[in-house]
């Protein structure tokens, strides 16, 4: 597998579409975005979940180690009792950080769009 290969032969490692992984799950942009936008960069996980609606716990801790293995985000573990896990926006992280503040951006600047889309796709399932 060649890193990055030229986007118009469409293969799987091909940028386009690893740029397009970080979207494949919901989670993973919303955490880039909250740890930025809302927590300067870093939070505990408790503080994440209550800051993300809607993920559960399972969920958030999975995205959170898979976020880890890529390199976006670090886990860093403080001595108390009990120990408290915070979790901070990697160099790398924050580069990434840049793509989904785009795309919200895009999202709320275009959320008319956004509507009609969803009006199609509603009115459309309605004719099944």
């Amino acid at each position: 597998m060649r890193s990055g290969s030229d986007e118009g032969e469409w293969r799987e490692d091909c940028a386009p579409r690893r740029v397009l992984d970080i979207f494949s799950t919901k989670w993973t942009s919303m955490i880039l975005h909250t740890l930025q936008a809302r927590h300067n960069g870093q939070a505990r996980t408790g503080v994440l979940q209550r800051s993300v609606p809607g993920i559960s716990k399972k969920m958030l801790v999975q995205t959170l180690r898979e976020m880890e293995a890529a390199g976006l985000i670090g886990r860093h573990v403080e001595s108390a009792v009990p120990p408290a896990v915070r979790y901070t926006l990697t160099p790398l992280g924050l580069r990434f950080v840049d793509l989904v503040e785009l795309t919200y951006d895009w999202g709320r600047r275009n959320a008319d769009a956004l509507d009609d889309m969803q009006a199609n796709l509603s009115s459309r399932q309605g004719d099944g």
